[in-house]
């Protein structure tokens, strides 16, 4: 059995019979991505720290580095102790999203949706708690933003798609299955 239908196999499961594997799938997803997340930073930190800026794709994308001490657009800088506190009532409030949530393949998306929310928040107050700041560093050419990092794009990517299953794939039907 091919790895993808070994995944949808065990969704599509109740969660009495297979809940010990929603949730270490969901805990290894969640590793892989922080993982991936915190390395990306990393190599961030060791290649572009003092360093000029390095393209890319010319005119789309490009690496910088940039320490940001607050938080989306280096809002409420210094904030440190709200960022951790509200991150911690966040993740509480993903990981009960998590468990609500059906294990049917129907409800795939919006889990593994919720998994990348979570790594995303994750991968940044780690950053927050370890050093007071997270570490940004790709850069939109295009058009004036700031830099952001891989976490951020679990967090909004995600949020959008989450966003448009909700207006568009999800029926008022689905809304009952899943139990808060």
């Amino acid at each position: 059995m091919p790895p993808a239908e070994a995944v949808c196999v065990w969704m599509t499961g109740t969660k009495q019979k297979h809940a010990w594997l929603y949730y270490v799938a969901g805990l290894v997803w969640v590793l892989l991505l922080v993982l991936l997340d915190q390395r990306a930073k990393a190599m961030a930190e060791a290649e572009l720290k003092n360093a000029p800026a390095r393209t890319l794709i010319p005119g789309i994308l490009s690496l910088g580095y940039v320490e940001n001490r607050g938080m989306a657009f280096g809002m409420l800088e210094g904030g440190r102790v709200f960022f951790v506190i509200l991150t911690v009532l966040i993740l509480i409030v993903l990981v009960l999203a998590y468990h609500a949530i059906p294990e049917k393949r129907r409800f795939w998306p919006l889990s593994l949706g919720v998994l990348f929310i979570i790594a995303g928040a994750v991968g940044n107050f780690i950053d927050r708690v370890r050093m007071g700041y997270v570490i940004d560093f790709f850069r939109l050419d295009f058009m004036e933003f700031p830099l952001f990092n891989l976490a951020d794009c679990f967090l909004t990517w995600t949020a959008v798609v989450i966003a448009l299953l909700l207006v568009f794939f999800y029926k008022s039907e689905d809304f009952k299955q899943i139990h808060l």
